[in-house]
């Protein structure tokens, strides 16, 4: 599959360069940036490699071209996002000049870094969870960026799903469910509706109002707004399992925003990268004691 992806959307050039890594390279390869006048830099089995390689303008140009099929004003909505989503669920992210217009921005112009996300599916990485929690309750998920909080959320709902209930997911930024032009391209269960590209407060009440979930599953929540949605969601019936960036139960405990959401959720998970990500460091219950340290 990475064969594939990086052959058919990167200059020969630099997938000549990649190749000479080796397949296993390749196959545990989860980022590739890109950024005029710099090297390129290769993320794989956890440690960044720099290649020799300087990215040119010319680079980052047949680069555009690949990913976007020749017509990157085709992708007027993922340029204002600052991402597009190839098949196969691969995510690029793209950096450079933001046209703004009535204080929101219209397109992205004079682009000049690229971040190729290559996706990683671990089917099974959430079963220790299933095991630690018997119960299906409302679940926080609390990790630092890198710590696989995404990769472990995916599979809950995979898991939750092929179990027997229904899920709706709100997929904001395309992350959970990889999804290209409509549909996902990762496995998120049988009994799972995707809700792609929409802020995480109005998806979660929409979701709730047409697809009848019996659990609503959101990626990075953090907002006034988002708190609010999910407090309607619980006052509804329905299982909220979200995450959120933090460095630990206490951390998120000392923020502001989640004061109207203390003894909402079941169980806090705390994730580190300590040996690899997805590393369960704790789990605690609704009074945040500690069920189990690791």
């Amino acid at each position: 599959m990475e064969k594939i992806l990086f052959s058919k959307y990167l200059p020969d050039e630099i997938y000549s360069l990649l190749s000479e890594e080796g397949a296993e390279f390749l196959k545990k390869t989860t980022e590739i940036r890109l950024r005029t006048g710099k090297p390129i830099i290769v993320y794989s089995n956890n440690k960044e490699k720099i290649l020799s390689q300087i990215t040119s303008p010319l680079h980052i140009k047949k680069t555009l071209e690949l990913i976007s099929g020749y017509s990157l004003y085709a992708w007027e909505d993922e340029l204002r996002a600052g991402f597009i989503t190839l098949p196969g669920g691969c995510r690029v992210g793209l950096c450079g000049k933001a046209v703004v217009e009535d204080e929101k921005i219209k397109t992205m112009t004079h682009i000049s870094g690229i971040n190729m996300r290559i996706k990683h599916e671990i089917k099974g990485c959430a079963n220790v969870l299933f095991k630690l929690i018997p119960s299906l309750g409302h679940m926080m998920i609390i990790s630092p960026p890198g710590c696989g909080k995404t990769t472990l959320l995916r599979d809950l709902a995979r898991n939750i799903s092929n179990r027997g209930k229904t899920v709706g997911i709100v997929d904001e930024r395309s992350e959970i469910a990889g999804t290209y032009m409509g549909i996902p391209q990762n496995d998120v269960g049988i009994r799972t509706d995707v809700l792609d590209r929409c802020p995480k407060d109005k998806g979660m009440v929409m979701l709730l109002r047409t697809m009848s979930p019996q659990v609503i599953i959101a990626d990075e929540i953090g907002s006034e707004k988002d708190m609010a949605a999910i407090e309607q969601i619980v006052n509804a019936g329905v299982k909220i399992i979200c995450t959120v960036h933090g460095y630990g139960i206490n951390d998120i405990r000392g923020r502001r925003s989640f004061k109207s959401l203390e003894g909402l959720f079941d169980n806090y998970i705390v994730l580190s990268a300590r040996n690899g990500p997805g590393t369960i460091e704790g789990v605690y219950n609704k009074n945040f004691e500690a069920v189990r340290v690791c």
